[in-house]
């Protein structure tokens, strides 16, 4: 989970929501249909995922479809309807009992200092600063995190984006460089 977690970015709820009818493992991808919620009013249930936006299909690295092969030949999933992710008695994950059961015992085991920052939503940010680091526009991290707009995940991760002072100087010296001769006296007349 924690993996498919970092690899994709998709919301706790998201990840406890897959079946096996949601991965193609053969294309690579992974699709967001529906997540797993919790209320106190209706309790634990399958609904729909956060905003009309969140439907989407993300796409798996490799390092994602060998782990998840891995986890399905240990933990199978019984057909198309199968849970991906099961609690120990069965059915779905829930957030809270993964996190008294799993999540915060590994995170005290590792030394991870309890706060702001160490839950399941830290791989989603890890996943956005990734792409981001790399060059990702905020367009496509947007589409992958499922965000309602681009403002959205420009509010929460405009910081992660490099300085764009040096890439503008680099950018027009590159286009002028690039002219040709002949180009280039007509620019500095104009001048």
């Amino acid at each position: 989970m924690k993996l498919l977690g970092a690899a994709t970015g998709l919301r706790p709820g998201e990840l406890f929501g897959l079946q096996l009818r949601h991965v193609d493992l053969l294309h690579t991808t992974v699709s967001v249909e529906q997540q797993i919620q919790q209320t106190a009013k209706h309790g634990v249930y399958v609904g729909p995922p956060k905003t009309a936006r969140s439907h989407r299909t993300v796409p798996l690295p490799r390092m994602a479809v060998d782990a998840m092969k891995a986890h399905l030949r240990g933990f199978p999933a019984d057909g198309p309807e199968g849970w991906i992710f099961t609690a120990p008695q069965g059915g779905p994950v829930v957030y809270t009992h993964f996190m008294d059961g799993s999540w915060r015992p590994a995170c005290a085991k590792a030394g991870i200092p309890k706060g702001t920052g160490t839950g399941p939503q830290a791989l989603r940010h890890h996943y956005a600063s990734l792409l981001i680091k790399h060059g990702e526009s905020v367009k496509t991290v947007s589409e992958r995190l499922g965000h309602t707009n681009a403002a959205m995940t420009l509010n929460i991760y405009t910081h992660l984006w490099p300085d764009s002072e040096e890439r503008t100087r680099a950018a027009v010296d590159k286009a002028y460089a690039d002219q040709s001769a002949d180009a280039q006296p007509q620019v500095d007349e104009a001048a």
